[in-house]
């Protein structure tokens, strides 16, 4: 598809497809309270997994881009996480995060599950799009950008609830529009991304065809291993597990890298010391919180670990590019959520 760059009246460039209509391209954030299907529909409309999803709150801890890249336009789906009361200073973090997450975009995904009621959190976000995005009125021109109401987990409903919960939203905040859908589905997944598109300004495409993700490989393989262990152990899992690649070592890199200590010390229980050399090393630390819940991660007979490792061997080989092995080490962080040192050294 040919594109070509002309003059807009706000001095930015639009891009033009070759049979002359307007290219479209934009930043879109997905939000909404914990556990609504902001992952799933993220990944649904990419194509493919960018984000981790799972059923336990709080799973997303950043703000992950996707892109899709269609022949008429360009989306950029921020991912953010579950908008929260905080307990500790990682759910503040991640309350700043979406607050940033929020202060660029050029249209907001609100998603409300159709399998819950509306309640105090989703009037709590909606107060806060519309201090920073709303116009001072309740109609539907009373938005500064496009704020889209997306009735997520369809498939749980029959036709008459879905109706009513269709009424329900509608009466809960004056959208620009409102879509439903099941991303497990695919049930009406042509229709958001539609929507989407159509809220986006004119623009010139922002990324390479092939990019999927503004994820680094390390970050992407950190997400991929705490994925898996929310797989593995479901409701056994500590929600205070935060995982860290400290480093990829190539086998024709001759630095030598005795030193497994990763942000705080204690370098033990690690599985696969010992690596061929045609592989690549990929150390990755997990963090928890306390003692007690080391042996949760691990598992009898480090079963945890080498079944996660079994889960990511193709994925991570993947985004290496060449055969790779993790280097899995369990580490105990006390207090990492409420610390900020800690956290700093986490990511967040």
């Amino acid at each position: 598809m040919g594109l070509s760059a002309t003059p807009r009246a706000d001095g930015r460039e639009s891009a033009v497809d070759a049979d002359g209509s307007a290219y479209r391209s934009g930043f879109v954030a997905v939000v909404g309270r914990p556990n609504v299907g902001k992952s799933t529909l993220t990944n649904a409309l990419i194509g493919t997994q960018i984000a981790i999803a799972s059923s336990r709150p709080e799973t997303t801890r950043k703000a992950i881009r996707g892109i899709l890249t269609l022949d008429h336009a360009q989306l950029v789906l921020v991912d953010t996480p579950g908008i929260h009361r905080p307990r500790t200073l990682l759910g503040q973090r991640l309350n700043d995060m979406v607050d940033e997450s929020l202060s660029e975009v050029d249209a907001i995904a609100f998603l409300l599950p159709a399998d819950q009621e509306i309640g105090p959190g989703d009037t709590r976000i909606l107060a806060r799009l519309r201090s920073q995005y709303g116009k001072g009125d309740e109609d539907k021109a009373g938005w500064k950008i496009p704020v889209i109401a997306v009735i997520t987990k369809i498939d749980t409903l029959d036709r008459e609830a879905l109706i009513s919960k269709l009424i329900e939203v509608e009466q809960f905040g004056a959208f620009t529009e409102i879509v439903p859908v099941s991303a497990l589905e695919h049930d009406n997944l042509d229709e958001v991304r539609s929507l989407l598109v159509n809220a986006m300004p004119e623009g010139p495409k922002m990324y390479p065809d092939e990019q999927i993700s503004e994820e680094r490989p390390e970050d992407t393989i950190a997400e991929l291993v705490r994925g898996a262990f929310l797989e593995e152990l479901d409701d056994e899992l500590p929600h205070s597990l935060a995982v860290v690649v400290d480093s990829v070592i190539y086998p024709d890199n001759d630095e030598d890298d005795d030193d497994d200590s990763g942000a705080f010390g204690d370098a033990n229980n690690a599985v696969g010391a010992a690596n061929p050399t045609d592989k690549v090393r990929v150390l990755v630390s997990i963090y928890v919180e306390r003692d007690s819940q080391k042996p949760i991660i691990i598992g009898k007979g480090a079963q945890h670990l080498v079944q996660v490792k079994k889960r990511l061997r193709t994925p991570v080989n993947r985004i290496i590019g060449r055969k790779a092995k993790l280097e899995l080490h369990v580490k105990v962080a006390k207090g990492w959520q409420s610390d900020p040192k800690k956290l700093a050294r986490l990511g967040f």
